[in-house]
């Protein structure tokens, strides 16, 4: 009998060996040590590549860079290596980090190793790897999981006519960075890219392309580009985030009225597509919400046109013709707080200073709504500020420079007014750094997360 037994166990941990070895070898797995170029700290890395790759238009491979060991509160409950493997079978590569008894293995800290990433995948060289996509690869911290293109909205191609052959509209689409299996539910921070989406024609091939479709984390227009890691770093404090696509689904340079002149919409948006497109999002957010185990309460983060989208999100005003598009209608889309950096927040302040930076608005906003004296109630649905109507509205942080464009400086003095006029709660983070930037020392940061923290409890 004990013969039996043994051979039995011998047998079982000799096949229980070959599954192992078998995994291994499967997953590709390649080690190292990457070098942060900022800081020249060096943090080991482990490589694994997908049995069934997901490759961007440009063949280079969507790569989630997974921070593991990390000193803070983990909220996903499943092992690292449950979740590796599930990326690993959704098609990305995961390059995993060990950050145990790292120096910058601490909130805030954490942000300058998540710059230093984007910005080596952006100059298309990390750990080894030059193939890693700049158009969707993500950061990941240990325990969570990523929802990638989810759609939130159709676009209408009739409202910014860019493009004869684009006539059925695309979805604009979503990520949704969750904790899996989470011990509590988190709140999220929503963010509408400042990097446009868009359908683009090949004449070569005479046929709409995926091109420029799904460009929310273009890195170098967006993470690496202004060295912006806060989304990125929400879950140091206990946050989900997600990134939708701007409400622009055009060029951001291009787009007319129909019969309009060409590019009558240069560096703007317009009413009541962006306002529907946002409040859809957060709708399409908040039912995703039970699945995902998500609080259902929602931030948002936005800077420059993701700020003068985002802060449509903000008012408690209804508008029907604003409410009755989109998906998941009847569900909320009320956000409970808002940090917004330079933007547009009323169209109808944009003279108050002739080109103080916003020349493109001077010249071309009355090409679509009239002029501003026989048109001033069209002008005021444009913004943010007309949707501000009591208390009600959510709280909001503003954080700018007094050294970028002075438009913006106004754009927010006004708007700021407004709010505290109605005794909606503010406050401001000023000259964190200069001209058209994002805050990236860990005290601004941390003003911008504790803010959040307080109001999505």
């Amino acid at each position: 009998m004990q013969k039996t037994v043994f051979f039995r166990f011998q047998k079982n941990s000799i096949y229980l060996l070959c599954l192992v070895f078998c995994f291994t070898s499967c997953r590709s797995v390649l080690k190292g040590e990457w070098q942060n170029a900022k800081t020249a700290q060096n943090v080991p890395y482990k490589i694994s590549e997908s049995k069934t790759p997901i490759k961007d238009d440009s063949g280079n491979q969507l790569t989630i860079v997974y921070l593991e060991n990390l000193s803070f509160e983990r909220i996903g409950q499943n092992s690292n290596n449950q979740d590796v493997n599930w990326l690993l079978n959704q098609g990305y590569r995961v390059v995993e980090l060990d950050y145990k008894n790292h120096p910058n293995n601490v909130p805030t800290k954490i942000n300058h190793e998540i710059i230093a990433i984007n910005d080596s995948i952006a100059n298309g060289s990390f750990c080894g790897l030059n193939d890693c996509s700049v158009l969707q690869s993500y950061v990941l911290f240990e325990g969570y999981r990523l929802a990638r293109n989810l759609p939130y909205f159709k676009d209408d191609p009739t409202v910014y006519n860019t493009l004869k052959e684009y006539n059925i509209g695309d979805s604009l689409n979503m990520d949704i960075i969750y904790p899996a299996n989470p011990k509590k539910k988190v709140p999220v921070v929503l963010s509408f890219s400042y990097s446009n989406s868009y359908a683009t024609f090949n004449e070569d091939k005479n046929q709409l392309t995926n091109d420029n479709k799904n460009k929310r984390t273009f890195l170098p227009y967006t993470f690496a580009g202004f060295n912006d890691s806060f989304l990125e770093g929400a879950p140091a404090h206990g946050m989900a985030w997600a990134i939708a696509d701007h409400p622009k689904y055009a060029p951001w340079g291009s787009g007319k009225p129909v019969g309009g002149k060409n590019d009558t919409y240069k560096s703007y948006q317009t009413n009541p597509d962006a306002v529907q497109k946002v409040k859809s999002a957060i709708r399409t957010l908040r039912a995703k919400s039970d699945a995902l185990r998500l609080s259902g309460n929602i931030g948002i983060y936005g800077f420059s046109r993701g700020s003068t989208a985002g802060s449509l999100a903000i008012g408690d005003k209804t508008v029907s013709e604003f409410e009755n598009a989109g998906f998941h209608l009847g569900v909320s889309d009320d956000v409970q707080a808002a940090a917004l950096g330079p933007g547009v927040f009323d169209y109808t302040q944009i003279y108050n200073t002739l080109d103080d930076g916003d020349k493109n608005l001077e010249l071309r906003c009355p090409w679509a709504w009239g002029d501003l004296k026989n048109n001033r109630k069209l002008w005021e649905s444009m913004g943010a500020s007309y949707l501000v109507e009591s208390q009600k509205t959510a709280p909001t942080l503003f954080f700018y420079n007094t050294t970028d464009a002075p438009y913006y400086s106004d754009q927010i003095k006004h708007f700021k007014t407004k709010l505290d006029s109605l005794n909606v709660p503010t406050s401001t983070l000023v000259d964190y750094g200069e001209g058209h930037s994002i805050p990236q020392k860990a005290s601004d940061l941390e003003v911008l997360y504790n803010f959040f923290k307080t109001h999505l409890k």
